[in-house]
């Protein structure tokens, strides 16, 4: 990327506020030399898991409708408040990445998942479980503590990588929750869902405690400056904006698709089983294969043209899905979502992690959050569409939030030439 001189000026503006500069952040830690596969394959599988849990309930929902005694529009809200309470996380829980111990934040907040977990899974009210999956939405940002701890360890010219192959994780993680979230549901119940995750999260916990190293940030301000310190970031960076921007609107799609598709499978027009649901959601992993991809063309500096080129794709993608009465239309249309999100948000975080590396939970923060926004309302808004104009009115929502995104995206400035 390229920074002008008032950009420079306005991150030590930034700095000179908290009180900390980047590089007296990065001269007080201690940076190992290099992460081995093991721990990079540690990191992935420990954010995946994380991560999943915000979208266990989603091929579940017409059960859990059903079990709860609510209509299909209602049970919907349980994806939106999940998001929702994600988004809380991201505001007060992400950003102490950078300011206490990171092993033992990580660990705690881990074990307060599989609290919430537990209490999804013997709830027995429709409110009950709403507040079990805010609380769920609330924790899980523990990957999003994982992910830039994983940046901080990483060597400088091997971090792309690393951190790359920690989304991919992360990504198959979201992806294949609601395969996994069917097959088991479809088994054993819904619970049995809540109560794997819970025994999987604990057991991840005890690994990370043994083998994370620790991390003590620099920033000694205190909670109240490093939240603070959030406006001032969001304001000083038009990069994190845009992209935030964008991703809010991929993001949205992405809510919008995968909230309202569990209708229409399980509908009259298909009549699926908890169990194909989740097979169906199969599809969806193949979104995550394109990060490493995205993450080179990226590096090859084609950032801009490929980011532009998944907000086309994923407006085609979704209005393929108007073939509703074809299944290889929906599968294709949800290949082809996951495709286009993944690629927007693997360049979009390479994008903000380039920023500034003493801010870096807290740029993470403002990204993850502001998008998760996006998906709540795609979410809440997919529900109301599909039950007053069924899935033609999902799909005008689903084309409407990346074709938006392609709109803005025409107004972002080229960058500027570097002159030998």
């Amino acid at each position: 990327m390229y920074l002008s001189v008032a950009d420079s000026e306005a991150f030590a503006a930034v700095d000179r506020t908290t009180g900390a500069t980047a590089s007296r952040a990065a001269s007080s830690e201690q940076t190992p030399a290099a992460m081995s596969g093991w721990m990079i394959a540690l990191f992935a599988v420990a954010g995946g898991l994380a991560v999943g849990n915000l979208y266990y309930a989603q091929p579940l929902l017409a059960t859990l409708a059903r079990d709860f005694h609510v209509g299909e529009a209602t049970a919907g809200l349980i994806v939106t408040i999940t998001q929702l309470g994600y988004a809380g996380g991201l505001v007060l829980i992400a950003p102490l990445g950078d300011l206490l111990e990171n092993r033992r934040l990580i660990v705690s907040v881990m074990f307060a998942t599989v609290v919430a977990l537990i209490a999804a899974a013997c709830a027995r009210s429709f409110g009950a479980f709403l507040a079990a999956s805010l609380a769920i939405g609330v924790t899980s940002v523990v990957a999003q503590i994982l992910v830039p701890f994983a940046a901080h360890l990483a060597p400088p010219e091997r971090r792309g990588r690393i951190v790359g192959a920690v989304m991919s994780g992360v990504l198959m993680g979201i992806l294949l929750a609601r395969a996994a979230s069917g097959i088991i549901s479809g088994a054993a119940g819904w619970r049995a869902v809540y109560i794997l995750s819970a025994g999987l999260m604990t057991l991840a916990a005890f690994v990370l405690l043994r083998a994370l190293p620790r991390r003590q940030p620099a920033f000694a301000l205190g909670y109240r400056a490093l939240l603070g310190s959030l406006g001032a970031i969001f304001a000083s960076e038009p990069v994190l904006r845009r992209r935030a921007a964008y991703q809010s609107a991929m993001f949205g799609t992405f809510s919008a698709f995968w909230t309202s598709v569990t209708f229409l499978l399980a509908g009259p027009q298909y009549h699926l089983s908890q169990t194909q649901i989740g097979i169906f959601a199969l599809a969806g992993a193949v979104g995550a294969l394109i990060a490493p991809v995205a993450g080179r063309l990226g590096d090859g500096g084609h950032e801009r043209v490929v980011t532009g080129g998944a907000f086309v794709f994923g407006t085609a993608a979704f209005a393929l899905t108007l073939l509703q009465t074809h299944i290889w239309a929906l599968v294709g249309g949800a290949i082809g979502v996951d495709v286009a999100v993944q690629t927007s948000l693997v360049l979009g975080q390479r994008a903000v992690y380039a920023l500034d590396p003493a801010k870096r939970s807290r740029l993470n923060t403002l990204y993850i959050a502001t998008f998760f926004c996006g998906g709540a309302a795609g979410s809440a808004l997919s529900s109301v569409a599909y039950a007053r104009f069924g899935w033609d009115g999902v799909v005008v929502l689903g084309t409407a939030l990346p074709l938006a995104a392609f709109l803005f995206w025409l107004t972002e400035p080229a960058p500027a030439r570097v002159v030998p």
